[in-house]
C-alpha cells in the first residue's frame, strides 16, 4: 500500500485484514506526524501511512453520543467543513473492496451484504483510495465522503457508496494538498467508476 500510494510506511505496520467500523484502519495522511496544524511553511510533507480508528465522535448535541460517525453526507456540514478546507486533515483510505448493505434479505430476514470494487482493477490498481477526512481527537478517527449509489450498487438496492477517488496520482495529490477549491471539485464532479460485485469469498 505504501508503494502504491509514494507514502512511508511508518512504524506501525499494517498487517491485513478486513476493516470494520470503531476498528483501526491504514489511513494515508499527508499532515505533520503525530499532532494537527498546518505544514511546515514551504515544503510539503511526504504522505504517510498511519493507523486511524474508523468513527468519529458525534457532536454534542447528538442523540446517541456513544455512536461514532463513520461516513461523510454532507461536506458542508458544520461538523465537517472546517477539517475538509485544510487539506492535512483530508485523507485517502486504501482498499481493495467494500461491502454495502442491499435492500433484499435472505431466509433468516437479514439484509443481503454486497461487496464491490472497481471494474477490471488488477495489480498496483487492485488497491483503490475512498476519500476520508479525520478529525484530531483523543483517538483520532476518520470518516468516509459518501454519495448516492450509482451502477452495480444501485442495481443491488444499495443507497449510498463510498466516494471513490480516480486512480491517477493527480487526484491524490490533489485530496492531500490541494486548496478546498480543487479538492471539492473532486466531489462535485465525481469521476463515474465502473463498479463489479465479488461473489464468495471476501478478497
Amino acid at each position: 500500500m505504501a508503494t502504491r500510494f509514494g507514502a512511508r510506511a511508518g512504524d506501525d505496520p499494517w498487517t491485513g485484514g478486513y476493516v470494520a467500523p470503531v476498528k483501526f484502519a491504514p489511513v494515508v495522511t499527508a499532515g505533520r506526524d503525530y499532532i494537527a496544524g498546518p505544514r511546515p511553511s514551504g515544503r510539503a510533507l511526504q504522505p504517510r501511512i498511519t493507523p486511524r480508528l474508523w468513527g468519529v465522535e458525534p457532536p454534542p448535541n447528538a442523540d446517541d453520543r456513544a455512536r461514532r460517525i463513520t461516513h461523510v453526507r454532507n461536506p458542508d456540514s458544520p461538523f465537517w467543513i472546517g477539517n475538509l478546507r485544510n487539506s492535512e486533515f483530508r485523507c485517502l483510505i486504501p482498499a481493495t473492496s467494500f461491502m454495502l448493505w442491499g435492500s433484499e434479505i435472505d431466509y433468516e430476514g437479514r439484509r443481503l451484504k454486497h461487496w464491490f470494487a472497481p471494474k477490471g482493477a488488477s495489480g498496483d490498481q487492485r488497491v483503490f483510495a475512498l476519500a476520508g477526512v479525520w478529525k484530531d481527537e483523543e483517538v483520532p478517527g476518520f470518516a468516509i465522503l459518501s454519495m448516492d449509489a450509482t451502477g452495480a450498487a444501485k442495481d443491488a438496492g444499495c443507497r449510498s457508496m463510498p466516494l471513490i477517488l480516480p486512480a491517477d496520482d493527480t487526484a491524490h495529490q490533489t485530496w492531500l494538498y490541494g486548496g478546498w477549491d480543487r479538492a471539492r471539485g473532486l466531489i462535485e464532479r465525481r469521476v463515474p467508476i465502473a463498479l463489479e460485485e465479488w461473489s464468495g469469498e471476501v478478497p
